[in-house]
Order: C-alpha cells, then sequence, then structure tokens
C-alpha cells in the first residue's frame, strides 16, 4: 500500500520513503545518463591512472571520452589473461586498479567453454549491493503486500578456490552471499526470505537444497513469491522435491531432520527455530507428491504465490512452458542483468510478458560503450579498431554487442553479449537481451548461434502440442564423424499423458521442422551442396540432463551460474548423453530452399 506523505515517482507511487529514494535515485541517474557516464568515466580514469595497464596507452593524465576512445583498444579476455594470470600468481603491483584487488569473480563454468577469473576489488560489492536495493522498490509498485509475506527462493554458493596468490576465486554470487553485505543485512520486511543464511551458505548442495526446501514447505503459507537465480534452478528444485518428498514429509511429521543433513549450522537452526512436528503438514505433502499429476504444484503446495522470480531470457526462454506447467502460468519477473564482469541495469517493468523485458542499463556501475553488431562482420582488429557508441547515443531498433569499462580496471572490455534497443527511459536505452555472440554449430560454411538454434526447437515443439508434451531441456552437437556431418540434437521430454505420446514418424517430423526454421546457408548446405547430413533428435530418459548438471557441478561448475550447455564436445558429456538415449530419429526429407530467397 502506498504511503500518502512520500515523494511520489515518474515510475509510480512508492511503498514507502526507503523505495521513494530508490525511485528517485534511478530517476536522477536516467535522467542525466551522459553526464553520469562522463563523470564514471572519468573518476575510473583519474584513479587508476598509474596502473601499469593505463601507461601503456601514454594517457598522460587525461580522462576524457576523446583521448580515452583513440588511445585505449577494445580487448578480449585472451588479450589481458597474461595480466590477470601474473596477479592469480602474487603480483601485487596496481597492474588495472589503484585499489587492490581483493578476489577473482569466476564465469560461468559452460559461458564460453572455459572458466574466465575476473579480478575485482572490495568496493564492488558495495555497487553490487546498491543494485540490488533498486529491485523491490520497482517491484512494489507492481505487486503490493509483500512485506506481508516472504519469498522462497533457492540460493546457493560454490566452495571456492585459492589462487597461487591466495586470493579467493568464486562465482560473483557466492561471493556476494558470503560478504558481509548479504549476511548482516538489515531487516526488509519487503524482502524476507524462507531460507536461514545457514542454509545458504553451506556449501554441500544436497544439504543447502534440502533445508531450503524443508524450510519452504514448513512456512508454505507465507511464501507470495518463488525463485532461483535462473528457470532451469528452480525446475531443479521441482525436481529435487519429486526424489525427496518422503525424507522431508517424514522430518516434517517427526519434528526429526535426515540423517544426511549434517552441517552443524543448519541442525541448529532448524532444530531451534523451525522443525517441529507437524503431521497435518506431513499428510498435506504426501498427498500433492505421490500422484503423478504434478501440474501446477507450485501454487498447490505454495497457494499465495503472486510470481516467480527467476531470469527466463536468452537461453532461459526455453525452460517457460515447463514453468507455466508446474505453476499454473504465474507471472515470471525478470528483475535484474548482470554477469560476473559487471552488473548492469534493471527492469523497470519487472511483471511484464518474457518476451518484452527490457532492461535499463544503470549508468552509475561502469563506462559503457556499444559496437553495433554486424553478423557479418570480420573479428576485432587492433589495426582496424571498431567504432563503439555511446550510451546515449543509441538507436532505437538496432542490435549493439556491449563492451565496459569498470571501476575494478577492465578497460573497453568484450563482453559477448548482443542487446537490441527496445526503447528508453528518460535518456537511459532499455534493451532487449537477444544472444551471447558465439556460433553453437557449424558443418560446412553454416553458422547457427543459440538463439537460431532456440527458434528452431520452439518451431519444432509445436508438433507436440497435440500430444500434450513439451521439450523440458536440450543441447546439441555437430557431428562430423558421418559423411556428410550433421546436426545432433539432444531432447528430453515430459510427456504429460502417457497414453497419448507423440509417434516416431511424429518426433521425424520434428527434425524436419527444425531444419526448416534454421537459416538459408544450412539449408543451402542441405539441399544444393549436399554437405550437411540430416538432422537428428535423440531423446534421452527424464533425468539425463539432471546428471548432467551433477556432473559439471562435480568438476567445480558453480550451482548457482550452471546453465545447460547448448553445444556439447566434451567426451565424458557425450557419453553420459548417448548413454541415455531412449530413441533416435532424423528428418525425413530435404527442407525448403529456395536460391532466389533470403532470410
Amino acid at each position: 500500500m502506498a504511503v500518502d506523505s512520500v515523494t511520489p515517482s515518474p515510475l509510480g507511487p512508492p511503498a514507502c520513503e526507503k523505495d521513494s529514494k530508490a525511485l528517485q535515485f534511478i530517476e536522477d541517474m536516467t535522467r542525466n545518463t551522459d553526464a553520469v557516464q562522463e563523470r564514471v568515466l572519468s573518476e575510473i580514469l583519474s584513479r587508476n591512472s598509474d596502473t601499469e595497464y593505463l601507461k601503456r596507452f601514454e594517457l598522460e593524465g587525461a580522462t576524457d571520452r576523446d583521448s580515452f576512445k583513440s588511445k585505449v583498444p577494445v580487448v578480449t579476455y585472451e588479450d589481458i589473461q597474461p595480466e590477470i594470470q601474473r596477479i592469480a600468481n602474487g603480483d601485487r603491483s596496481p597492474i588495472f586498479s589503484s585499489h587492490p584487488v581483493s578476489e577473482f569473480l569466476t564465469s560461468s563454468g559452460t559461458s564460453a567453454g572455459e572458466r574466465k577469473l575476473m579480478p575485482t576489488i572490495h568496493e564492488e560489492l558495495d555497487r553490487r549491493q546498491l543494485l540490488y536495493s533498486l529491485l523491490m522498490p520497482v517491484m512494489n509498485l507492481y505487486v503490493p503486500g509483500l512485506d506481508k509475506g516472504k519469498g522462497l527462493y533457492f540460493l546457493f554458493i560454490k566452495a571456492e578456490t585459492k589462487t597461487p596468490s591466495g586470493l579467493v576465486a568464486r562465482p560473483v554470487l557466492t561471493s556476494y552471499y558470503k560478504s558481509e553485505h548479504f549476511k548482516t543485512r538489515p531487516y526488509d520486511p519487503y524482502n524476507v526470505y524462507t531460507s536461514p543464511n545457514e542454509t545458504i551458505l553451506c556449501p554441500d548442495s544436497f544439504q543447502s537444497m534440502y533445508s531450503q526446501m524443508l524450510c519452504g514447505l514448513i512456512m508454505r503459507h507465507e511464501v507470495l513469491r518463488v525463485g532461483a537465480v535462473f528457470a532451469s534452478g528452480l525446475l531443479r528444485a521441482i525436481r529435487f522435491l519429486q526424489l525427496n518428498w518422503r525424507e522431508l514429509a517424514h522430518d516434517i511429521s517427526t519434528g526429526t531432520l535426515n540423517p544426511r543433513i549434517i552441517d552443524p549450522a543448519i541442525k541448529e537452526k532448524l532444530m531451534s527455530d523451525i522443525l517441529k512436528p507437524d503431521q497435518e503438514l506431513a499428510d498435506f505433502i504426501t498427498s500433492q507428491c505421490s500422484g503423478e499429476n504434478w501440474e501446477r504444484i507450485i501454487t498447490r503446495i505454495w497457494p499465495n504465490t503472486i510470481f516467480l522470480d527467476v531470469i527466463v531470457t536468452g537461453a532461459m526462454a526455453q525452460y517457460i512452458p515447463t514453468l507455466d506447467y508446474y505453476s499454473g502460468g504465474l507471472p515470471k519477473a525478470c528483475t535484474m542483468y548482470a554477469s560476473s564482469e559487471c552488473y548492469f541495469g534493471l527492469n523497470l517493468k519487472p511483471m511484464c510478458d518474457p518476451s518484452e523485458v527490457s532492461y535499463t542499463i544503470m549508468p552509475n556501475m561502469a563506462y559503457f560503450e556499444f559496437m553495433p553488431h554486424d553478423p557479418e562482420a570480420q573479428p576485432l582488429s587492433r589495426q582496424a579498431p571498431p567504432r563503439l557508441v555511446d550510451l546515449a547515443d543509441l538507436e532505437l531498433g538496432k542490435e549493439y554487442e556491449l563492451f565496459i569499462t569498470t571501476y575494478a580496471g577492465l578497460c573497453r572490455y568484450r563482453v559477448g553479449d548482443i542487446l537490441e534497443v527496445t526503447g528508453f527511459h528518460n535518456s537511459a536505452p532499455q534493451f532487449r537481451f537477444v544472444r551471447r555472440k558465439n556460433v553453437l554449430l557449424s558443418i560446412d560454411a553454416d553458422k547457427t548461434d543459440e538463439s537460431e538454434l532456440q527458434k528452431a526447437i520452439e518451431n519444432a515443439s509445436v508438433l507436440l502440442r497435440e500430444f500434450n508434451t513439451s521439450v523440458v531441456e536440450y543441447t546439441s552437437f555437430a557431428d562430423t564423424k558421418t559423411i556428410p556431418g550433421h546436426y545432433v540434437i539432444y531432447w528430453e521430454l515430459l510427456v504429460k499423458d502417457s497414453a497419448n505420446s507423440p509417434s516416431h514418424e511424429v518426433l521425424n517430423q520434428c527434425c524436419l521442422a527444425m531444419e526448416e526454421s534454421l537459416n538459408t546457408v544450412y539449408r543451402q548446405g542441405r539441399v544444393a551442396d549436399n554437405s550437411i547430413g540430416p538432422l537428428e533428435i535423440r531423446v534421452v530418459k527424464n533425468g539425463t540432463f539432471e546428471e548432467l548438471m551433477d556432473y559439471a557441478i562435480s568438476r567445480g561448475a558453480s550451482i548457482n551460474q550452471y546453465k545447460v550447455p547448448r553445444c556439447v564436445s566434451f567426451t565424458p558429456i557425450m557419453e553420459l548423453l548417448d548413454s541415455r538415449v531412449v530413441s533416435v530419429h532424423f528428418s525425413p526429407a530435404a527442407p525448403y530452399w529456395n536460391p532466389e530467397r533470403r532470410r
């Protein structure tokens, strides 16, 4: 309920005075986008002027944009990896930043196929906390009364590693959850979790998930929103409940804790404050989870849930049908846009349809530059540096690739995200996340990226609707052992009516539907050049992608940041997938291709 005495905001009536200040901050930043960006760059260049990296480019104390753009090159991770490795090995001299490196943030284990180390400084935690502090004031504009209940969020840390220098290396969310910013955060009635800190901070993923689920079940009537970082994480939690509801119900019935939970902090917290015998609740959980029908299970167990708080943009969009199945079509809120390198911005309309999600970059977070996206462009060249555009100079409807300059010392760093300008809030552009700039599949001259593959799978999935079946997970690889090579797509299906499952012929037609959706270069290779063989779908048994995630986590991937790789080539993963195949299907005909037609 908005408070009459608080200052109104152009975004809407704030829920309280604290929200009013946060919304006014958003307005101040977005009204003065270019001036804020100019100040941010000047601050970064001024404070880091004596670093080894900036000294190379002979800025001579200049902090203006023209000098910066003319003298400092754009870079990829590979360009600066030698300097990063020096820091990891113990070099404490000011290489990138005048402030000491506090730790390394690791990128997602499945992003670009390698584990990257991003040096960061302590004050970046303040910057990330600032962005977090803006999320609920915006959400409160659209969903009143969130102070009357709690959020069931499945949040996890990963056991950190140490570099030879002694500095820790860990995912950005692990860094945040283990920081004092999170652990000693002030009480906020609009942002109360069912999961105690002790359950989130346990490095054992089973104990953490089990105890968080147990708390969520006990407090089921207080839950107003359910979430995880990525949509895949929330689905993993539902799968966990499917596998462990008997043990959870037993604990609730008896008021005792599963002997697999051995973390002392969790045991003390649950046994002293939360877990009490409740036979009625145990019987309810048994009645809901023992049947085969798990449709709307989220709203059946947590009946007051208003929305799901998960990222469903980019590659996560393919989880939307499965989330709808388990939640009865609850709204899915995408609140923020961030990476290990930098936290970028937030969604000012978080309750919009996933297809309409746009993020407003906050100009105080870093200095942002953009390269107009040209799919035909050659790789970056120092001899012919790309023309980068400032945040305030972007054009509606155009696609751009994102580059950042951060307080921690990254300069004109290529993030790899492709964004489309969808509008403006005041003078700040708003963006749709299009994709990561990478090619997933290629056999010959063809190049298929993540968004193209996702679209092809969505189109093929239409054929499954009459059988009440959906694709819940997928990955792919380019099989070049056959002549000619061909695309192989692994599908895990959710068959909601086993008596009416799709036939072998229907799944063959799904192969063709995918091929019809791919680009003209691919279809030319199939039809005219015979350089690409028929597309193959391998259906794997349920739970296969759960095993794939467990394998990745066992090798060091972060449970929070894990994303199913959309293309695989690592032999053990291939062997795991192939050992779970239950049926194989090929395209029964060549796709349509016309040399005169472009698309």
